[in-house]
């Protein structure tokens, strides 16, 4: 797909690569400082609604919000691919706005939890529709700056997320006291959020809505399904493109090295979220070092991104990728096995650096390596195994790290041990060379998921290796898709590629 070049040069197009994706990213950048107050938001409006079990209230709300993902992710991956991106994009934006302005006047944990249904259904039609849009507005050489700006955007919104929500809440004081605003709910009580925060939600949806409408970006499937080269869209024909998409994954070993480094991987750095804490008071013996492990973290993805940024046309992407997986098993591994916070703090903090490479480089390859008319379900099957796996990190590690406590205090049983300032269990240790390791159920558990780590990398690894002497990591400049080789004339292979050049 030839990327659109209509604009003229300047410094942000040579920082983002295009007129197109400078205002794609603007609006990514204001839809995700949205998403992160009205996540807050929605959470405490689910609390304050149920105040008798507001634990249970949130769990069912934020169920809703990622219960759609594992049952109409694939379809809808196959509707990307055959809508028109722009107004996919367009009218999730403009859908999701309306739900944030009628938040307000929910009172039920029912309506909550059928708004979170249709919030995170027209999220699943936007984000598989921005990133198979990506690699038609930013030229190839600008994709791995052009993800990091997209990671960015996307996580680095939430402090400034806090600060907005701060300001809006004071705000919204000011405007309760104003009588004949009434009806607009300002002075009703949401809890640890106001009124004031869902309207702000709902404005910068619609503002997203204005900047993409702006955006050129190419419709070929419609003008396939015109002239007779998309078979319209029934049931067999969406079961055959879901297949078709999940056996593009299989074949093609770049595709599948990626998202088993991303997905798999993220099963043991997920575990970091409930664990985290735990680790922190039973082993750094400082409950409050968990948020500066957070900070840690954060600095090191910030680390990983500007360096890719800086050296993206020196960086072999394959090669760099796999080895950030790979570094990441390991840097989890080191630091949990530390129990001095400054050296703990700094091996997570290379698992920043390691983790933020991995996704910039991740997206880069799939971009690279996926034909337009595929990105949809790709990056939606992507979307939903990443959830999956995140789901099953969140559950599995408590249940794990109280397992291996169990076994640990059965193995160890004749060792000395320590009382636990958690819960007042006794935590077993031993010496090796004189230094005193602790062995309790959440320092084994996440061992155990930096070896999940390692191991994805690991596999991860052999599938990139036979991308690479099947040369999929080298395809031709300007190959056209199967859809723009259809829409020419051309034959194509199975693989998407044209007669002529498969013969290269």
């Amino acid at each position: 797909m030839p990327v659109v070049e209509d604009d003229s040069p300047s410094k942000h197009v040579r920082l983002f690569g295009s007129h197109q994706f400078f205002r794609l990213w603007i609006a990514q950048l204001i839809s995700a400082t949205g998403d992160w107050i009205g996540f807050f938001a929605i959470a405490a409006l689910a609390a304050q609604i149920a105040n008798r079990s507001p634990g249970a209230a949130i769990s069912v709300v934020m169920a809703a919000r990622v219960a759609p993902g594992f049952f109409l992710a694939p379809i809808i991956g196959v509707l990307v691919d055959r809508w028109d991106r722009k107004k996919v994009m367009i009218i999730s934006d403009l859908s999701r706005a309306a739900v944030f302005f009628l938040l307000p006047f929910v009172n039920s944990v029912f309506m909550l939890v059928i708004a979170s249904l249709i919030l995170e259904v027209f999220t699943l039609l936007w984000s598989p529709a921005k990133e198979a849009s990506v690699p038609n507005i930013v030229p190839a050489d600008h994709l791995t700056t052009a993800n990091s700006l997209s990671l960015v955007a996307a996580y680095g919104t939430i402090p400034i997320a806090g600060a907005v929500a701060f300001g809006l809440d004071v705000a919204n004081d000011a405007l309760a006291g104003v009588s004949w605003l009434g009806p607009l709910q300002f002075a009703k009580d949401f809890g640890e959020t106001q009124a004031l925060a869902f309207y702000f939600d709902g404005l910068t949806f619609l503002t997203t809505a204005v900047i993409v409408s702006t955006l050129t970006l190419p419709r070929v499937d419609r003008d396939l399904q015109e002239e007779g080269h998309l078979d319209k869209l029934g049931f067999t024909q969406a079961w055959y493109e879901l297949k078709e998409g999940w056996q593009f994954i299989f074949v093609n070993p770049v595709v599948r090295a990626v998202i088993i480094g991303m997905a798999t991987g993220l099963i043991g750095g997920a575990m970091l979220i409930p664990l985290g804490p735990i680790f922190a008071t039973e082993l750094v013996n400082n409950a409050d070092a968990y948020p500066l492990f957070i900070t840690a973290m954060g600095l090191g993805v910030a680390a990983g991104v500007i360096s890719l940024s800086a050296w993206q046309h020196k960086v072999p992407k394959a090669r760099v990728f796999l080895m950030s997986v790979l570094g990441a098993g390991l840097s989890l591994f080191l630091a949990v096995s530390m129990s001095s916070f400054w050296l703990a703090a700094l091996f997570v903090l290379v698992l920043g650096l390691c983790a933020g490479s991995v996704y910039v480089l991740g997206f880069t390859l799939l971009h690279e390596s996926t034909d337009d008319e595929l990105r949809g379900r790709i990056f939606s099957t992507l979307f939903t195994l990443v959830r999956l796996c995140v789901l099953l990190a969140l559950f599995v590690g408590p249940l794990l790290s109280t397992l291996t406590h169990t076994v640990s205090r059965a193995v160890f049983s004749d060792h000395p041990y320590r009382v636990s300032e958690l819960d007042g269990d006794p935590i077993p240790y031993f010496s090796v060379l004189g230094v005193e390791i602790l062995v309790p159920g959440v320092r084994i558990a996440l061992w155990l998921a930096a070896v999940i780590i390692v191991a994805a990398g690991y596999v991860a690894s052999k599938s990139m290796q036979i991308g690479i002497r099947e040369g999929v990591l080298r395809r031709p400049k300007g190959k056209p898709t199967t859809e723009s080789a259809l829409a020419s004339g051309e034959k194509t292979g199975p693989s998407g590629a044209s007669d002529s050049e498969a013969d290269r």
